[in-house]
């Protein structure tokens, strides 16, 4: 039988994945030796078996894991809430991996009243989905600008008022002299399944899914 696919998240999270694996007795030495390969094995040293990491970005692990192509997935919420459902085929939030733990979060220059006043707000976001639900649910209208790069140039250019951003440790807004106004969402790494591959290999995807939650737990 093919062996499971499982995109990870390239980076942070690639590497908390892989200490997880290595803490379930598995052998991760082909990723730790990967080269430019972005397929690769992944051994567990008990009983012989092994599954497939594939290696990609935030979004992408999506698309894949969407499409079917790839079983499971491992990506940050904040990948998961920005797409909200537009990924092919769908798939389900399986486990929080407790890992890669950060928060998206309203900032704004130190010491201004964001929600005072009554001219109209402009706020600058590499994710403007989130942004865009957030300000729905205070029934606020609000103008809403995507950038790619350091967001937090937005407000010291006067390019808009406030921030919609993953924070950590807040060292980078206060650097930039912004402070957070409000906390949004918890964000951590999470274990996403495709639907129909849910349904296809129930007992592998179920067996592999509970030998991770049993090393986190």
């Amino acid at each position: 039988m093919k062996p499971l696919r499982i995109a990870l998240t390239k980076g942070r999270l690639e590497k908390s994945m892989i200490g997880l694996f290595d803490r379930m007795g598995w052998d991760t030495s082909a990723v730790a030796d990967k080269g430019r390969r972005l397929i690769l094995p992944v051994y567990d040293r008990q009983t012989g078996g092994a599954i497939e990491v594939v290696l990609a970005k935030p979004a992408d692990v999506l698309t894949y894991v969407g499409h079917g192509v790839c079983e499971l997935g491992v990506v940050g919420k904040d990948t998961i809430a920005e797409a909200a459902g537009d990924t092919a085929g769908g798939f389900y939030e399986m486990l929080d991996l407790g890992f890669g733990k950060c928060r998206f979060a309203l900032a704004a220059p130190k010491g201004t009243d964001f929600f005072g006043g009554y001219t109209g707000k402009t706020v600058a976001t590499k994710y403007p989905h989130v942004a865009r639900g957030y300000f729905d649910s205070r029934g606020m209208d609000v103008q809403i600008i995507r950038i790619e790069g350091s967001v937090e140039l937005a407000p010291l250019l006067g390019l808009a008022g406030g921030i919609v951003d993953l924070v950590e440790t807040g060292s980078t807004l206060r650097e930039n002299g912004l402070e957070v106004v409000e906390e949004i969402m918890p964000i951590s790494a999470r274990v996403i399944v495709n639907m129909a591959c849910m349904k296809l290999h129930k007992p592998e995807i179920e067996a592999l899914i509970a030998k991770m939650e049993a090393q986190i737990s």
